[in-house]
């Protein structure tokens, strides 16, 4: 079987790397997002915004704990560090630049929100910048 640049094991483990790291992007948005409405944000928040369980949440707290981007006590609030407060930001920025792209393509707007949801996670810096250009 040939093998295509898209089939190539570097392509594969750098979308791999961009996959584990949307989680982290989305939670932080959200984290930011909530907050603005709500001074704490609580796990219980969290699974009501992504439609899962506590103890995915629980999980995923974890992991931006360990990834120094939430501080979190048993029982308490989810506050978002320097670094989780920059990514947040990161995120947003690249979703929103994504999202007027596809809008001055064309795409319609449903579409558009859909497909920047994804599309921010795993869009090269150089990519970003053209995209911005272009709007």
């Amino acid at each position: 079987m040939k093998k295509t640049r898209f089939s190539s094991p570097r392509y594969f483990k750098l979308s791999k790397k961009q996959n584990a790291n949307e989680i982290l992007e989305d939670y932080v948005e959200a984290i930011e997002e909530i907050s603005k409405d709500k001074k704490d944000v609580k796990n219980i928040d969290l699974s009501k915004h992504f439609g899962v369980s506590n103890a995915t949440v629980n999980k995923n707290i974890k992991r931006l704990i360990k990834a120094k981007l939430v501080t979190s006590e048993k029982y308490r609030s989810v506050h978002l560090t320097t670094n989780g407060k920059k990514l947040a930001l990161d995120s947003n920025a690249r979703h929103e630049i994504v999202f007027k792209f596809l809008r001055k393509i064309g795409v319609p707007k449903k579409i558009a929100e859909e497909d920047s949801e994804g599309m921010e996670h795993h869009i090269s810096l150089q990519t970003l910048k053209i995209m911005k250009a272009f709007i």
